[in-house]
């Protein structure tokens, strides 16, 4: 079986198509074009699978990030997976950038707990723990600094770091860590290796938000509704 993984929730627009029986990566790709993922991804789909020898209609499986990172890009990536999904009759899965990047941390340094940490700006962070096996230690929490860093400390545990607010951390300590990444994502192989992992429980993926979006109430007009009789 052919597995398709798509990954737009932060800056970089990345595909892969795993061979799931051989445990290949027949091809993959990943930009970092910051933003115009819906403009991208399509091309860098048809771009991987013929990289990979492959018809689109050969795809069996498909894995997409669920963030959290970018609201649009996530969309994106999200809303693409799923209309593949629909057309090819075939089972999507949702991978969170958490846990693609601490996949990551766990193939650079083994049997240690990770702690996955994105730089949300606004002196905000997304942020989970996982275990020495790999699994969740914590849900996917949306933090600040100091409140992450205290948590870090009282689990006592040297965690290795992945993601973009790795640094944040080691400068707020003082002191250097382990760090295995320090991108606002996880590699498209990780995405791709987990959705091969991941049962299908029937449910499409969903955005995993774990804020708010900033959306001001316009003011100075009054939009009406057309009615159509």
């Amino acid at each position: 079986m052919k597995l398709l993984a798509l990954d737009t929730a932060a800056n970089l627009c990345s595909v892969a198509v795993l061979d799931v029986e051989s445990g290949t990566i027949l091809a993959a790709s990943s930009e970092d074009i910051g933003k115009g993922h819906a403009e991208r991804l399509m091309a860098a789909i048809e771009q991987v699978a013929t990289a990979a020898q492959i018809s689109i209609t050969d795809i069996g499986k498909i894995a997409v990030s669920i963030g959290p990172g970018s609201f649009t890009g996530v969309r994106v990536g999200v809303s693409t997976a799923r209309g593949f999904a629909l057309a090819l009759k075939c089972p999507v899965v949702g991978i969170s950038t958490l846990q693609a990047l601490a996949y990551d941390a766990a193939k650079a340094f083994s049997h240690r707990p990770i702690l996955s940490i994105i730089d949300a700006r606004r002196d905000e962070l997304y942020a989970q723990f996982f275990g020495e096996d790999g699994s969740a230690a914590s849900e996917p929490m949306v933090t600040t600094l100091p409140l992450i860093v205290k948590q870090l400390e009282e689990r006592g545990s040297e965690h290795v770091l992945a993601g973009s607010g790795a640094i944040l951390i080691e400068k707020e300590l003082g002191r250097p860590l382990d760090i295995a990444a320090t991108t606002a994502t996880g590699s498209i192989e990780a995405f791709a290796r987990l959705g091969a992992l991941r049962r299908d429980d029937g449910e499409a993926p969903r955005p995993l938000y774990l804020r708010g979006l900033d959306v001001k109430q316009q003011q100075g007009f009054v939009l009406r509704r057309k009615i159509v009789e």
